[in-house]
């Protein structure tokens, strides 16, 4: 399972989700969807612009968690 850990990064950069997504260009019902580890999928120019908005890399955002790990 890919595990996003967006909320991880928001805290590290100290930014709320009503700035990243205005800076990302998303609405927040979106971002609050990518943010619970709901989102089935994510476009790659989303992933980009989240990147840029937070100043970090996908790796930072995105892991890899064998099924027998996930809680």
């Amino acid at each position: 399972m890919i595990v996003i850990n967006l909320d991880v990064m928001m805290a590290k950069r100290k930014i709320g989700l009503t700035e990243l997504a205005g800076k990302v260009g998303i609405t927040l019902a979106n971002l609050s969807i990518l943010k619970n580890n709901k989102a089935k999928a994510v476009r790659l120019e989303t992933l980009e612009a989240i990147c840029q908005a937070l100043d970090c890399q996908p790796g930072d955002i995105l892991e890899y968690v064998p099924d027998e790990e996930v809680e």
